[in-house]
């Protein structure tokens, strides 16, 4: 029953037209940096920061670079929308509707109800995220007519890293599902909110506050020494997957925080809903 119930979730999430809002908007994002890539400026500042390390333009102003360029400047922003916009969009719509009711005179508990949804959270999540990888993926590759070698820049983690084709393929893969596990956090806080007696659109603009609250104070050079008490450094821990000695006890030490807030922001939406009263 629970695996028919899940099921039953994720029809009902995907039936709705909302939830592909993200997928379109990056397809549109995609193509638009792509055409702005043409640019020569853009062009130029690209070679210059190449061939001033000693490095050849054409051999790594590739697909896959142009993959990892458009999710490194698009994921942040876009990815915590649309991941804010359906999870923050779970509980609280049905509510809104006046379905919830209805489901819970059914024969199941609150509990096994949010673990449900939160679950077609966890699902959405990772199809997001899988349909951007391999979409910029197939964007890059037409754009530059074949994978090549990847280059990535990122101030921000120290990391300026050249991989041959193979490797490349690889980190980007790998690269991709640690996005997933580390924007997790991000669905389960919009699904928190939208555990509380508020509209599916304040649910979506708090996750959004608090995310971006997080990233402007964090980039602030007062809390340098306070990096790691920040969400979005720990989110950032998915690029740092791609330093040439990748530095796995950091990376894990981000995992372990984001799952504990995680279990957190679940806890507090559960607690919260299941202390609701759904009759008046």
């Amino acid at each position: 029953m629970f695996w028919n119930q899940l099921k039953n979730e994720l029809l009902k999430m995907f039936a709705r037209k909302r939830t592909y809002i993200g997928f379109g908007a990056f397809v549109a994002v995609e193509f638009i940096i792509l055409a702005l890539l043409q640019l020569p400026k853009a062009k130029k500042a690209f070679v210059e920061l190449l061939t001033k390390n000693g490095y050849g333009f054409e051999e790594y102003y590739s697909g896959i670079t142009m993959a990892m360029l458009m999710i490194l400047f698009t994921i942040f922003l876009l990815g915590g929308l649309y991941l804010s916009l359906v999870s923050g969009d779970v509980v609280a719509k049905e509510v809104e509707e006046g379905t919830m009711r209805m489901v819970l005179a059914r024969p199941i508990s609150r509990l096994r109800l949010l673990v449900i949804k939160w679950l077609a959270c966890v699902v959405y999540t990772f199809a997001l995220i899988l349909f951007i990888g391999v979409t910029s993926l197939l964007a890059g590759v037409i754009y530059r007519g074949g994978l090549g070698k990847l280059f990535i820049f990122a101030p921000q983690e120290g990391i300026f890293g050249l991989f041959d084709t193979g490797e490349a393929l690889w980190r980007f893969g790998r690269g991709m599902f640690f996005l997933a596990l580390v924007t997790q956090v991000v669905s389960t806080m919009g699904f928190m909110f939208s555990c509380f007696n508020m509209k599916p659109a304040a649910a979506t603009i708090l996750t959004l506050s608090v995310m971006f609250v997080d990233f402007v104070v964090r980039n602030m050079p007062y809390f340098q020494d306070i990096q790691k008490y920040f969400i979005t450094y720990h989110t950032a821990g998915w690029v740092r997957t791609f330093h040439d000695i990748v530095p796995w006890w950091s990376i894990g030490e981000s995992l372990v925080y984001l799952a504990a807030l995680n279990l957190t922001f679940f806890i507090i939406g559960a607690m919260r809903f299941c202390t609701r009263d759904f009759k008046s």
